[in-house]
């Protein structure tokens, strides 16, 4: 995108985004209890600070961020792009310009973790970042892992493949973080929670454990 279009979102624009997502979100609870406003709000306050660290456009992250997951309102279990409608539609009611409302559009898929790759824009690697660390954050398989199989109606092994599978590559090869300062702040939790994923997935293997699942399940 253009760096024409620095500032392109106005704060009332933001603070209209903003509340049209939090009403969703709270009409929606019921089907967003690990995608709900507590992860949108974590990820647009951590993508705020990321955009600010890396010079990116504050104003566009911060935006993206709040609509980023909108897609799970539209269908369960499914990709950022499967909320590209309802996402130009709460732009659009937000007087986001049409411009604009298309580079966040697109930085939301930018950013997925499924196939971002080390040279995206600086606002998807800020959105990332932020959206990242949420999954990396010793607390979220603890306190937040059976909400994410409730919602999306998957299973744990799914659960396991997916996150190891989507997060190995990109923490190995060097890009898990973007940030110099997230890496050095919270690479140590990302290591972590790999290991713990893929122990989980090897685990999976045992059929005593699969009794063990099938009887408490």
């Amino acid at each position: 995108m253009s760096t024409a279009i620095v500032g392109a979102v106005e704060q009332e624009s933001i603070r209209h985004v903003e509340r049209r997502v939090r009403a969703l979100c709270t009409r929606y609870a019921r089907k967003l209890p690990f995608h709900g406003w507590h992860h949108v709000s974590f990820v647009r306050d951590k993508a705020v600070e990321f955009a600010a660290l890396n010079g990116s456009d504050v104003s566009v992250v911060e935006t993206a961020a709040l609509v980023h997951d909108v897609n799970y309102l539209v269908r369960r279990n499914s990709t950022a792009a499967a909320g590209s409608g309802l996402r130009m539609a709460v732009l659009a009611g937000a007087g986001v310009p049409r411009p604009v409302a298309d580079w966040i559009d697109a930085l939301v898929d930018e950013a997925e973790m499924r196939t971002r790759h080390r040279d995206i824009s600086r606002e998807a690697q800020a959105l990332s970042d932020a959206d990242t660390l949420f999954k990396a954050l010793p607390v979220t398989p603890v306190v937040l892992a059976h909400k994410y199989l409730a919602e999306n109606g998957v299973s744990l092994r799914e659960l396991a493949d997916k996150i190891v599978g989507e997060q190995r590559d990109a923490h190995d090869e060097g890009f898990y973080f973007y940030s110099p300062a997230a890496a050095t702040a919270y690479s140590r939790w990302a290591t972590a929670n790999l290991e713990l994923w893929q122990c989980i997935k090897e685990s999976l293997d045992d059929p005593t454990v699969e009794r063990l699942l099938t009887a408490v399940g």
